[in-house]
């Protein structure tokens, strides 16, 4: 960014110039933030040559005639000759005039008004190489683009005044081929008709329409022609975001706690912004004026509420703020939804269901809360807020107490405080009670493995620090043990990096061993979960084989879950199907193998073993269609093989154990 700012003022410092630059980027990104903060004041204090540059700065938005801008330049020009004016300004540290005080202003003027009977120093007024023009939301106007830009290129080309333009090009491009469309379309469709290949067949009438309309009303080429003219350098602005939101949270400095939150979790802001697809810097900073109010009331009345749940809150406030405001969609797609429970039910119908509404809500909950897993993840109260501005306080206590039931609770198990909490936040009455009944639910094997790998790392930490009458060698083997009863209840757990970051203190070196214990008998729970999978699939043949089609290729395209299944069932399997499903088999392995040959590596000895059987089932049979279809599925298993000749080895597989595939 330093190499930006620097660049432009290489610009305005050149001795001659007979061009512009200009500052592209989108909209709500900085880009008025950063001439106001960035270059303006550097420009205002800049001296090269006994000059002393001066600024004007002029947004564009809403002007609705070339006048206008005269008039702005003007005002903006004539402050700074009125000693008075100049006095007010510096002495309360204004760089600009209010838009409602120009008006007063240009009536002044109008009438003749001058102040303190001061006459105007034309020497200055006329003087124009110390000044610097900045014109700001260019797309934004209400003139014609070319005509504003002819309008500029009179300071530039004749004038030399330094002249800087910000603008989003994007839709600087967007405004240029849409503007009086209706009319285009029309005027296009009737040029068409007039030539005779309105109707024809060559190509879709759309196209056709859209290629005159851009062959008779190129306006694109027209301000490409004078931008070529008038622009003599185009700098990206592409903010770097974290800077940019370290700088919004500066408003926060004094609310100790709102602050201390964000800055905690600035990474969770930096994310959701960027999961929103958008560099709108203006929707963020509203939402994050959103989420002050929100934090500071539930601090309010709700003062215990967990850290997950604040956590979850900063999101959703966010993403909602990007849906609505950035106009992904219509504001009723979350009118509807009433509460947490009924936004988890449409997720678990959309994957049957295809309505837009519950297709939508999929998309949002696995775009925002992709790895990050939290049991309430919508709030009524929020998206009411950020829908209406209305901060409905019924909603907002029933969304709380439902919360509370649910999840902030003291009433929640033991193991789950620990978890979910910050282990401060528990009283010294408690304390002892709540590790008393985790060492309970640990030696009972009540809990999930990869729970019991979450609390050690907090068991470990209380040992160290003597908070627990347990020394640590104990609380290893009680936590060692427990994992053994716990692995034959738990299910395979397979975003574990995502789970171990949750964990809330400093892992000591005391994990090792528990990690590794855990790994074991995690690779167990993948082998016999892959077991179970592939026989709840393979079952499926040749009774269901519409079910084994589904589940095979929704389910297993990139899982060698043939190496999880018996070669010998498998090939009774084959055999009892018909013709034309073992032709449909044999088809679709192939082109599975070809597709992700890779992923399904591990799949080498099963393929190799099922070929030598039925190699050997079809030796001496009698010639029929079963046998040659038989046959021929034995041919594509070869091809198969043959697929993987040319890649390199990276490991020797067998078939005396289920293979680990994270170890490929």
């Amino acid at each position: 960014m330093e190499d930006l700012v620097e660049s432009i003022l290489d610009y305005v410092r050149a001795d001659y110039t007979d061009y512009a630059i200009m500052i592209n980027g989108e909209w709500g990104s900085g880009k008025t933030y950063f001439w106001n903060n960035k270059i303006r004041n550097k420009i205002d204090s800049l001296s090269f040559n006994g000059k002393k540059y001066t600024t004007i700065y002029m947004s564009l938005y809403g002007i609705s005639n070339l006048e206008d801008i005269s008039k702005k330049i003007f005002i903006e020009t004539t402050q700074l000759m009125d000693k008075n004016m100049r006095k007010y300004m510096t002495s309360h540290d204004k760089t600009s005039i209010p838009e409602y005080a120009k008006t007063g202003l240009d009536m002044a003027h109008l009438f003749g008004v001058t102040q303190n009977g001061d006459k105007m120093d034309y020497a200055q007024f006329f003087s124009t190489d110390d000044k610097v023009l900045c014109f700001d939301d260019l797309e934004r106007a209400n003139v014609d683009v070319i005509d504003i830009l002819g309008y500029i290129n009179n300071f530039v080309e004749h004038d030399h005044i330094k002249t800087i333009i910000i603008c989003n090009e994007k839709e600087l491009s967007t405004k240029l081929k849409s503007s009086n469309l209706e009319m285009k379309t029309f005027i296009a469709t009737y040029l068409l008709d007039k030539e005779g290949t309105l109707l024809t067949a060559d190509k879709p009438m759309v196209e056709k329409i859209g290629e005159k309309i851009e062959y008779v009303f190129d306006k694109a080429n027209d301000y490409e022609r004078i931008k070529e003219k008038l622009i003599g350098e185009t700098f990206e602005y592409a903010p770097k975001f974290n800077y940019i939101i370290n700088g919004l949270l500066m408003r926060y400095e004094t609310n100790e706690d709102l602050i201390r939150f964000l800055r905690e979790h600035t990474d969770l802001i930096t994310n959701t912004f960027i999961k929103s697809g958008t560099r709108n810097l203006r929707i963020l900073k509203h939402a994050l004026n959103d989420f002050k109010k929100i934090f500071e009331t539930v601090n309010k009345f709700y003062p215990n509420t967990n850290l997950r749940v604040l956590q979850t809150m900063l999101i959703f406030t966010i993403a909602v703020s990007f849906e609505i405001k950035a106009g992904k969609i219509t504001k009723d797609k979350f009118v509807n939804i009433s509460s947490n429970e009924e936004y988890k039910s449409i997720l678990v119908s959309s994957r049957v269901l295809m309505d837009n509404r519950q297709f939508y809500i999929k998309e949002f909950d696995n775009n925002y809360y992709f790895n990050f897993k939290s049991e309430y993840r919508f709030f009524k109260f929020i998206e009411v807020y950020v829908r209406t501005r209305i901060f409905d306080m019924k909603t907002f206590k029933n969304d709380m107490e439902m919360i509370i039931q649910t999840i902030d609770t003291e009433k929640l198990p033991g193991y789950k405080r620990l978890l979910t909490e910050e282990y401060w936040k528990i009283s010294d009455d408690q304390f002892p009670y709540v590790i008393e009944e985790v060492i309970s639910n640990v030696k009972n094997g009540d809990l999930k493995l990869i729970e019991l790998v979450k609390l050690f790392a907090y068991f470990s930490y209380f040992s160290r620090r003597k908070l627990i009458p347990y020394e640590m060698q104990e609380v290893k083997e009680i936590f060692l043990d427990g994992m053994n009863l716990a692995a034959e209840t738990s299910e395979y757990c397979d975003n574990i990096e995502e789970e171990l970051s949750r964990i809330g203190i400093d892992v000591g070196e005391d994990m090792n061993d528990v990690l590794q214990h855990f790994h074991e008998l995690n690779r167990k729970l993948k082998i016999k979960m892959y077991k179970e999978k592939a026989e709840e699939i393979f079952k499926c043949i040749p009774m269901k084989m519409e079910v084994f089609y589904d589940k095979f290729t929704t389910e297993c395209s990139k899982t060698p879950i043939l190496n999880y299944y018996d070669v010998n069932k498998m090939m009774q399997r084959i055999t009892c199907a018909s013709n034309e499903d073992i032709m449909k088999i044999k088809e679709m392995l192939l082109i599975r193998a070809k597709k992700y040959r890779r992923e399904i590596e591990a799949e080498i000895p099963f393929i190799t073993e099922l070929k030598a059987t039925l190699d050997e089932y079809c030796a001496g049979k009698e010639v029929n269609i079963k046998t040659v279809t038989l046959r021929e599925f034995a041919n594509d298993l070869e091809n198969i093989l043959n697929l993987y000749k040319d890649l390199p080895r990276r490991r020797i597989y067998t078939r005396k154990k289920a293979i680990d595939i994270d170890s490929i």
